[in-house]
């Protein structure tokens, strides 16, 4: 009766301390001790599968041997105790050490082996049985801290995941979101780099859109190189334990920064690859599949983020862009040079207007007209900067404005797209301009007047023969 007295009170007080601890750690630590505690007389050790092998523990990795005849392989496989005399395993005297092996075992799986060797004094049944409940406790304990664990790992990540995608959903710049989410992996990974590409479909080339690799910004890379391409073409994620001892792929981001862990994965918007995310550290076996899963959430989100960024861009070009031309809608015409006009020192505008618009709708057709106003539109857009804005001022009726451009150059920028005009459209038609310029040092600056004298310099070439530009 005594000796069940003291099993049960030892069961009781082990079952106390393991339950109270939160973390798988702080189980494993009292499974060695209690271990350590019970069986002095023994060797004992504590094997753990997975990754559970905390470095400052006594406790090894599980190593399974197929041949039958090791006790913690066939304890973890069978998930029962397994009792016997380990193959060439003995005392200095030569007589077998005996061996028992105790599978750490709780509801959804086994996670390891306890193993008790003795020589000195043999397992009796009592302490066979005391094994098994240490076993029985101690994985019921470790199953409940690590499902505590994994709630709040859970619980932390979507915290994180939801600040993020608030952030991301703030702005709607493409380039703002990317800079922004580069910095969010490199803290949230504790990462030495990061890098996130977009995929130019019409080049068919990865461009580094955000990264903390200066060197590395704007840089092409073909769209089956590297682990982009891998990404590409498989849109799976990819996690890289050591890359000095599986360099098959080509990498500059892991060559330049001399890198061994690497997770990445691709952005996918519609199931369709957009973009790719690599984070890197100088340390092997940095990452934990825990990260790759996030960074694949995290990924997730970036593209839907970057979607929503793209559309309200593509609502945003529909609403300033004229449907015909192409060119800018006048209303964003007016209130760019109302807002240069605050901060410039001078401007000037071009007013171009189709020559004998009217007949040629009459004598060709409307479709063929509406060809023409492509075609003049497109001769506009070639002759002029990317800092000039070309509209359609209304009807076959077009205004270029010229940011700190003078009255000379602006002349030149006139001709040059009068002459053209006249040469490259088909069927041929022409056009007449007129020119407006405005300083700082002028009586009154407004937009209403500088198209006013840009409209009444247009009625002077008109009335003046056509095909021709004159200055207001």
């Amino acid at each position: 009766m005594g000796g069940s007295e003291s099993f049960y009170r030892s069961m009781f007080d082990l079952s106390r301390t393991l339950f109270l601890q939160q973390t798988t750690d702080g189980v494993l630590k009292h499974i060695v001790s209690s271990l350590q505690g019970h069986f002095p007389f023994a060797v004992s050790q504590v094997y753990m599968s997975q990754d559970t092998t905390p470095s400052d523990i006594p406790i090894l990795p599980l190593v399974f041997r197929h041949d039958g005849n090791d006790l913690c392989t066939r304890a973890f496989m069978e998930g029962k105790p397994v009792l016997g005399y380990p193959a060439g395993d003995a005392d200095e005297r030569g007589i077998p050490t005996f061996a028992a092996a105790v599978p750490l075992i709780g509801k959804q799986g086994v996670y390891g082996v306890l193993e008790v060797r003795a020589d000195s004094k043999p397992l009796d049944r009592p302490d066979i049985d005391l094994l098994v409940g240490i076993g029985e406790t101690a994985g019921a304990a470790f199953e409940n801290a690590r499902l505590y664990e994994q709630s709040n790992l859970l619980v932390t990540e979507l915290r994180l995941i939801n600040e993020i995608t608030k952030r991301l959903n703030q702005s709607l710049r493409v380039s703002d979101i990317f800079q922004y989410a580069c910095k969010e992996l490199i803290d949230v990974f504790q990462a030495d780099f990061a890098c996130i590409l977009e995929l130019d479909r019409k080049e068919g080339a990865f461009v580094v859109q955000a990264t903390n690799l200066s060197e590395m910004l704007s840089d092409t890379f073909e769209i089956d190189y590297g682990f982009v391409g891998l990404l590409h073409r498989t849109k799976e994620p990819v996690i890289v334990s050591d890359y000095s001892h599986n360099a098959r792929i080509e990498s500059k981001l892991m060559n330049s920064t001399g890198s061994r862990s690497l997770i990445a994965s691709p952005i996918l918007v519609n199931e369709e690859v957009v973009g790719a995310v690599l984070v890197t550290h100088a340390e092997p076996n940095y990452f934990t599949y825990e990260n790759y899963k996030l960074l694949l959430l995290l990924a997730g989100h970036i593209g839907l983020a970057i979607m929503k960024a793209q559309l309200h861009a593509e609502l945003n070009r529909m609403v300033i862009t004229d449907n015909l031309t192409g060119l800018y809608a006048r209303r964003y015409l007016d209130e760019q040079v109302h807002s240069m006009q605050q901060k410039d020192a001078r401007g000037s505008l071009i007013v171009v207007d189709i020559d004998n618009f009217k007949q040629v709708n009459d004598t060709f057709g409307h479709q063929i007209g509406d060809q023409i106003l492509r075609q003049v539109s497109a001769i506009v857009r070639s002759c002029i900067r990317d800092t000039d804005i070309a509209a359609r001022w209304g009807g076959e009726e077009l205004a270029i404005y010229l940011p700190q451009l003078t009255l000379e150059q602006t002349e030149r920028v006139a001709e040059r797209i009068r002459s053209r005009v006249e040469r490259e459209t088909d069927p041929s038609v022409t056009v007449s301009c007129g020119i407006a310029e405005w300083s700082r040092s002028d009586e009154k600056v407004s937009v209403e007047t500088l198209f006013y004298k840009a409209d009444m310099a247009l009625y002077s070439a008109k009335h003046n023969g056509k095909n021709q530009y004159r200055v207001g």
